[in-house]
């Protein structure tokens, strides 16, 4: 399989591209990237230097990835998304001084497998998002969010559960889920979600 690089998308010479991945009109992957196999990168979207992306992940229009974000496989980012990575934030120094790299020390978003993160919503590092998790379009994530865990607002909070295909489980009793596509069975635990039996 080959890479698809389209004319104006910008890639450092130094970035990886794996095989069978899109790069659309645009978009800019910075120096060291690492996008894996199979993915998509839209229109205008932004991966920053040192970032990494699993493979089989999507990024669409104009989402920003600031470094060093990592996506691990199957990771879903909406358009406009933007992934921070500075906890205080500043143009200039106390003296007035303008900041130089070395000024500040990136933190960065890490996004687990399967994760979808909706239109417009911004992960402010440090964060992690968990395996399989769902953030609703335009929500401002500020903590960790679990496995599975459906998050929506600002700031974000979960309001439940969501399966491997991005459905919400029902709730069949107290503490125990169905996905309503698959049939798989979970269980909470302390605010922890698990496929029943595992």
């Amino acid at each position: 399989m080959s890479v698809r690089i389209v004319d104006s998308a910008e890639v450092h010479e130094s970035a990886t591209i794996g095989e069978g991945s899109t790069i659309w009109h645009l978009a800019q992957i910075r120096e060291d990237a690492r996008v894996g196999r199979n993915c998509i990168v839209g229109r205008g979207a932004y991966i920053g230097s040192g970032v990494t992306l699993g493979d089989n992940c999507k990024v669409q229009n104009y989402a920003l990835l600031y470094e060093p974000a990592t996506l691990e496989d199957g990771v879903f980012i909406g358009p406009a998304v933007v992934l921070t990575n500075d906890t205080y934030p500043r143009a200039v120094n106390p003296d007035g001084s303008i900041k130089s790299a070395s000024d500040w020390d990136a933190t960065g978003v890490h996004i687990a497998t399967g994760a979808s993160i909706g239109a417009r919503a911004v992960c402010v590092a440090p964060v992690t998002i968990g395996a399989w998790a769902l953030v609703a379009a335009g929500s401002v994530v500020t903590k960790d969010v679990p496995d599975h865990a459906l998050i929506v607002g600002v700031p974000a909070r979960r309001v439940g559960w969501v399966g491997r295909t991005g459905h919400r489980l029902r709730e069949e009793s107290p503490g125990r889920f169905a996905c309503p596509d698959t049939g798989t069975r979970y269980i909470e635990t302390d605010g922890v979600l698990a496929v029943e039996g595992s």
